[in-house]
């Protein structure tokens, strides 16, 4: 089978399409034909091994040879103790706690990291849906405690977990405020942002606003900054950014947290099918969409990844493995 393997950290020319070994699956696993995978900025950290803590099982070299997280594909094949999914059955799932190696023509994946995909669901919405929209609901609802009618700052909210938090927001009735670059706050508005702010033209910390929930995709101011623009019991939920913050907010935050009654934490990234399975419903019911920028081709995903990592998505990107001609 066809795979894109890397065996190096970089960001050019690391990525070969490569013919590899079919996988078999083991007893827990099933074989699933990859119709579709999505581009996370794992994968940008991953194939450039930065920040350091992307090294972590791979000092030197990577430690998975074949990247892809969110795959959305049919179930070709099942091991002896899978119980609940069959041949033929199409799926998507978050498989980075299992093994990763999405961007490939097969992959082999516990059963307990798949969602059957409904018929109303392409392979590419499907495939866009799992990590970012999983680390949207975790980060709002879970890690934030969200409310309805709260004031909430969505930070780097044009990409993939921008997008699902701000209609997960909308749905609690939440005035949203979205912070990204220009080109994307126009996607914002029509889904239903009730501020946008240019970054590049104004600095949300300092123009008065307080903010019941602030989710920050992208973390790269102080945490004082954004302790400044919390309302009292108020909450910051870092979901990615500097290793400068994070650092901040496991040895100060807690300080912080008790003194001022402001929580700022970080979002820890938990798979979870439960939460796969929710969002599915949502979609079902015509509440949150993929939000889909740009489709590229197997042997494209180093652009894909490049193309996601510097910052120009407006929401998700996907590689199509295959042509998908039905749902």
């Amino acid at each position: 089978m066809k795979a894109m393997v890397y065996t190096k950290y970089g960001t050019a020319g690391i990525l070969n399409l490569t013919e590899v070994d079919m996988p078999a699956p083991k007893n827990n696993e099933v074989l699933v034909k990859v119709h579709v995978v999505s581009v996370n900025s794992w994968d940008w950290d991953l194939l450039r091994g930065k920040p350091f803590l992307a090294r972590l099982g791979g000092l030197l070299k990577p430690k998975y040879r074949i990247l892809g997280a969110d795959i959305a594909g049919t179930v070709e094949a099942v091991g002896s103790d899978v119980n609940n999914l069959h041949i033929g059955d199409k799926v998507f799932g978050d498989i980075s706690w299992c093994g990763w190696g999405g961007f490939a023509e097969y992959v082999c994946v516990r059963e307990e990291a798949l969602t059957l995909k409904p018929g109303g669901m392409t392979f590419e919405e499907a495939a866009a849906m799992p990590q970012a929209g999983v680390l949207a609901l975790q980060g709002l609802r879970d890690k934030g405690g969200i409310q309805a009618g709260q004031k909430i700052l969505i930070n780097g909210a044009g990409g993939g977990v921008g997008t699902f938090a701000l209609q997960i927001a909308k749905l609690y009735e939440a005035e949203v405020t979205c912070v990204d670059s220009a080109k994307k706050l126009a996607m914002l508005k029509f889904l239903g942002a009730d501020h946008v702010i240019d970054y590049t033209q104004e600095d949300f910390t300092k123009n008065g606003q307080l903010y019941d929930l602030i989710l920050d995709v992208v973390g790269t101011r102080s945490i004082f900054e954004y302790k400044r623009v919390l309302n009292p019991n108020g909450t910051y939920v870092m979901v990615g950014g500097s290793l400068s913050l994070i650092l901040q907010l496991l040895l100060i935050g807690p300080v912080i947290s008790k003194n001022e009654r402001k929580k700022l934490g970080i979002l820890v990234h938990r798979p979870n099918k439960k939460d796969q399975d929710f969002l599915k419903e949502l979609f079902i019911a015509g509440k949150v969409v993929p939000i889909i920028d740009r489709q590229f081709s197997l042997s494209q995903t180093e652009e894909a990844i490049r193309y996601l990592g510097e910052g120009h998505a407006k929401g998700k990107v996907v590689v199509c493995i295959i042509n998908n001609q039905e749902n």
